[in-house]
C-alpha cells in the first residue's frame, strides 16, 4: 500500500502524484516498458529494411523474422521456471542486457557495411533468447505489483503507456529509416535497452513470498503444465493465438513491409499504419479504463475476430488511410481483449506459478510463428502473396470462431473484490469454471 500523502507547509494535504495502487514497482515497470517499447517497435521495422537494402528478397526477411522468434519456442519455458525460482527483477536484467548487446552489434554492422544473411539471423536469435527469458519474468512481476481489486485498471492503464510509446516508436522509426537508414534505429534500440534495464534493477521483490524448495526443472514445468491443461479456458486460447500469432505476425513482418514497397510508397507509410494500431491500442486501453465486462473472455474472443482486418486490406489493397483504419480497429479490439486476458490470469493463477504459466501462454501463442514467417516467402512465391494475405485473414476467423464453442470461455465471469475489513473474515473464493481458485 503506498504511503499516504504527506501535508503541505500550509497543512493541506499535498496531491497525490499517482494512483494509490500504484506502486513503487508497477511505476518502475510501467516506465521501463515504455523506454524499450520506443525502441523496438522502430526496430522491427529496422531490421526488415536493413534486410532489404542489403540486398535480401521476402524469404530473407522472412528467415531473420523466424530467427528472431525460433529461440522463443526454445527457452521460453526455462525462462518461465528461472523467473518463479530466482528474483524476477534479475532475470529481466540480465535479459535486457543480451538485448542491448546484441542490437548494438546489429546496429554496427548496418553501418559499418554489408552485414551478412548468416550475421543478421544470428544477432536477432540472441535478441530472441533475451526476451524467451524476460517475458514470463516481466509479467510475472507485473501480476504481482497490483492487487485483484485495481488489477483492470492497472493492466489498462500499463498497456495504455506502453502502447502511446508504440505510436512514437513506429512513426519515428518509419520516418528515421526512411531519412537516415535502419541502422541508427537498430542503435536507439540498443541504448534503451541499457535504460530500461537499469531502471528494472531497482524493483522490490520484498513482497514475495520466499520460494519453497522444488524438485528441480523439470518438475516446475510439470506443475506450470498443471495449472495449463486442467483450465480448458486457457489451452484453448493459447492453442488459437499459435494460430493467430503465427498468421498476423507473417502478414506484418513480412507481406507489409514488400506491399509498403511496392505499392504504398516506403518505408513510412508502412510505419503510419503500424502508428495507428499503436492508437487503437490506446483507445481500447482507455476504455478499459472504465469498462469492467462480466464475461472476461467472451467479450475478450470476440474482440480478436478484428485481427483478421490488416491482413485482408494488404490484400486489396488498401491505400495507406484505408489501411491505417483498419490497422486502428484491430488495435483496438486486440487490446480489449488482452485487459480482458491479463485480469482473468490475474484472477485465476495463483501467483507462485505467475511466470511458468505466463511462458506456457507465450510459448504456445508464438510455437508456430518461426515456421509461418520462414514459409511466408516460400507461400508468395506458390500462391501469390494476395491469396497468402486472404489465408492469413481466413485462419484468424476460423481459429477465433473454434475458441467461442468451449463453454468456459463463454461463461468465465468476474469475481467480485475481497472484503476489506480486516476482522471479518474472507469468505471463500467462487469456484471458476475449471475449478481453479483466485
Amino acid at each position: 500500500m503506498s504511503p499516504p500523502p504527506t501535508a503541505s507547509p500550509s497543512g493541506a494535504p499535498a496531491p497525490r502524484r499517482r494512483p494509490a495502487w500504484a506502486g513503487r514497482n508497477y511505476t518502475l515497470l510501467t516506465g521501463a516498458a515504455v523506454i524499450t517499447n520506443l525502441g523496438s517497435h522502430g526496430a522491427l521495422i529496422a531490421a526488415a529494411f536493413a534486410v532489404l537494402e542489403a540486398g535480401g528478397s521476402g524469404g530473407d526477411v522472412g528467415l531473420v523474422a523466424a530467427a528472431r522468434t525460433l529461440p522463443l519456442v526454445l527457452f521460453l519455458l526455462v525462462g518461465g521456471a528461472l523467473a518463479d525460482r530466482l528474483p524476477r527483477h534479475r532475470v529481466m536484467v540480465a535479459a535486457n542486457a543480451l538485448n542491448c548487446v546484441s542490437q548494438a552489434a546489429f546496429a554496427v554492422l548496418v553501418l559499418t557495411g554489408h552485414p551478412q544473411l548468416w550475421q543478421m539471423m544470428l544477432l536477432t536469435a540472441l535478441c530472441g533468447t533475451g526476451t524467451a527469458f524476460f517475458n514470463p519474468a516481466a509479467e510475472g512481476m507485473l501480476l504481482s505489483s497490483v492487487s485483484g481489486e485495481h488489477s483492470n485498471r492497472a493492466f489498462a492503464l500499463f498497456r495504455l503507456a506502453v502502447n502511446g510509446a508504440g505510436i512514437g516508436g513506429a512513426a519515428l522509426g518509419g520516418a528515421m529509416i526512411a531519412a537516415i537508414g535502419p541502422g541508427w534505429v537498430l542503435a536507439v534500440d540498443a541504448a534503451a535497452f541499457a535504460l530500461a534495464g537499469a531502471l528494472r534493477a531497482f524493483l522490490d521483490v520484498g513482497h514475495v513470498a520466499e520460494r519453497a524448495p522444488g524438485g528441480g526443472l523439470l518438475a516446475d514445468l510439470r506443475e506450470g503444465w498443471d495449472e495449463v491443461r486442467t483450465r480448458p479456458w486457457l489451452w484453448s486460447i493459447v492453442l488459437q493465438f499459435s494460430v493467430v500469432v503465427a498468421v498476423v505476425g507473417a502478414a506484418e513482418a513480412v507481406y507489409g513491409p514488400l506491399v509498403a514497397r511496392d505499392r504504398l510508397g516506403g518505408p513510412a507509410p508502412w510505419g503510419m499504419a503500424l502508428a495507428f494500431f499503436g492508437a487503437g491500442t490506446i483507445a481500447g486501453a482507455l476504455l478499459m479504463m472504465v469498462w469492467k465486462p462480466r464475461r472476461l473472455l467472451l467479450v475478450g474472443t470476440l474482440c480478436v475476430f478484428p485481427l483478421a482486418l490488416p491482413s485482408a486490406g494488404l490484400a486489396v489493397p488498401l491505400p495507406v488511410w484505408g489501411l491505417c483504419a483498419v490497422m486502428f480497429v484491430s488495435g483496438a479490439a486486440i487490446e480489449v481483449f488482452g485487459v480482458n486476458w491479463m485480469t482473468t490470469m490475474h484472477q485465476e493463477i495463483p501467483e507462485e506459478k505467475f511466470s511458468r504459466v505466463s511462458a506456457y501462454d507465450w510459448f504456445g501463442s508464438v510455437s508456430m510463428l518461426p515456421l509461418a514467417t520462414a514459409l511466408a516467402g516460400p507461400a508468395e512465391t506458390a500462391f501469390g502473396r494476395t491469396t497468402a494475405l486472404w489465408g492469413c485473414a481466413a485462419l484468424v476467423v476460423a481459429g477465433t470462431a473454434a475458441v467461442l464453442f468451449v463453454p468456459d470461455v463463454r461463461r468465465m465471469t468476474r469475481k467480485p473484490p475481497p472484503p476489506k475489513h480486516p476482522a471479518l473474515p474472507t469468505a471463500a473464493p467462487e469456484a471458476a469454471p475449471t475449478g481453479a481458485t483466485a
